[in-house]
């Protein structure tokens, strides 16, 4: 798809949408996504042994989830869950997607992402970091409406040399605007730094969405000299974990003061989440983060794979310091952020829903009180894939990855949240009428 037909379809997507709110009233929007933080790596959700005072401000100045989901536990359907407010299923994007140039798998062209939504209106917008949707000239982010794109396009990469990460042979991935790049011993977190910098001082008189995709504390663990020597009382691999993400803090906290320099923060929606839960892999020297009270990690649709952190602020407009207990997902940012900001979602059907009702009054229910959310990793019969309706969640098929040296599979499992979020105990013998009721609507929900 060349570029002339790619502006020819935004045309037509902003064509399908209902009219938006006045530019001026428009505030901007930085979304940012954090990869392979676990569920209680935070200061502002327990953590007592990490560094992480710039994240923790953000949540004292705004609304923090306490059940807050993931769109998957794996970093591709994550993202395309965020990006899309789809499910991963439907959207297209069932497992992760390539980390080699011209590799199969992607987010498909025709799926309407939360830039299209926003440049449709006017914004203009950037993707910074990590990308992991696509490998191709039609589906890298400038072909998925973003004007500015700086980052590697894989699933991850040497933060200093920005090879590919992975298997063999290793692959230099670094990318601005779809030319090859090349910052060599410029560690990387320092560069998306500075890239939002620029953006932010060119577009600051305008509308503006960056999707600020961190590619930390996703492995390889390598944070500054001062932070691992301020976390060597720490077991391993839990300093070098702590050192990466005071690194990754140290950096939003750049950010932050950018925005603030530019007297830019009542005039911008931050949002912040994890992908998905922290990883223990043998190459993060299986593990480092914390689920805290939750079973399971990263690859797991047990609790610590998909329950995580999660917040939103926009001084002056949305409380701040507050909680929410409300059961709320990944998807439910672009309905969310429409709202906020006045812009029109797109026309295509959402499975998010917005959040702006819970996020103003702590009193009214998650839109999701009286609606399943479903997970699903991979296609077929062995797809791994779970449910949850209220307190109730049924598990079909997953791995507890917990420990990552073993990984038994789980599967058939029902828990009650409310009263077993740490799920200990599988209560599907015990209520068959339940298992039975979550069992339909998951095959409903694939057909």
């Amino acid at each position: 798809m060349n570029i002339i037909v790619q502006r020819i379809l935004l045309i037509v997507t902003a064509l399908t949408m209902t009219p938006t709110a006045p530019a001026a009233d428009r505030p901007n929007v930085i979304v940012i996504l954090a990869d392979d933080l676990g569920s209680a790596d935070l200061g502002c959700y327990g953590a007592k042994d990490l560094h992480t005072p710039h994240v923790d401000a953000l949540a004292a100045r705004g609304v923090r989830f306490t059940q807050f989901y993931s769109a998957a536990p794996v970093c591709s359907p994550s993202r395309a869950g965020l990006l899309t407010g789809r499910w991963p299923v439907r959207a297209g994007v069932p497992g992760n997607c390539a980390s080699q140039q011209g590799g199969p798998g992607a987010l498909p062209p025709e799926e309407t992402t939360l830039a299209e939504m926003f440049q449709a209106a006017g914004y203009a917008t950037a993707h910074l970091g990590k990308w992991h949707l696509g490998y191709t000239s039609q589906t890298t982010p400038r072909a998925q409406g973003f004007d500015y794109s700086f980052g590697h396009m894989g699933g991850c990469i040497d933060n200093y040399s920005h090879f590919f990460y992975w298997s063999g042979p290793n692959i230099h991935d670094l990318w601005r605007n779809g030319k090859e790049v090349f910052h060599d011993g410029a560690f990387f977190p320092d560069l998306m730094v500075r890239e939002a910098g620029q953006f932010l001082e060119q577009h600051q008189d305008q509308p503006f969405l960056i999707y600020y995709a961190l590619n930390t504390p996703h492995y390889p663990y390598q944070g500054d000299a001062k932070w691992l020597e301020h976390f060597q009382d720490l077991p391993l691999p839990r300093r070098l974990y702590a050192a990466f993400v005071a690194a990754q803090d140290e950096r939003l906290g750049a950010l932050f003061a950018k925005l603030d320099a530019l007297d830019l923060r009542e005039r911008t929606i931050v949002v912040f989440q994890s992908d998905n839960g922290h990883s223990t892999e043998e190459r993060a020297h299986f593990g480092g983060g914390s689920a805290g009270p939750y079973r399971g990690a990263k690859f797991s649709l047990l609790e610590g794979g998909i329950r995580l952190p999660a917040i939103i602020s926009w001084p002056g407009n949305l409380p701040q310091g507050e909680m929410r207990d409300h059961v709320a997902h990944a998807c439910d940012w672009l309905p969310t952020l429409a709202e906020l900001t006045g812009v029109a979602p797109p026309k295509t059907h959402l499975d998010g829903r917005s959040l702006v009702a819970v996020l103003r009054d702590a009193q009214q229910p998650s839109p999701h009180a009286k609606r399943p959310l479903h997970w699903q990793v991979g296609a077929g019969p062995n797809a791994a894939w779970a449910v949850r309706e209220g307190d109730w969640k049924l598990i079909g098929q997953t791995r507890d990855t917990t420990d990552g040296r073993e990984q038994p599979n789980v599967a058939r499992f029902l828990v009650n949240l409310a009263r077993d979020p740490s799920e200990t105990t599988n209560l599907a013998d015990q209520h068959p009428e339940v298992m039975a009721r979550l069992q339909t609507l998951h095959d409903e929900h694939l057909d």
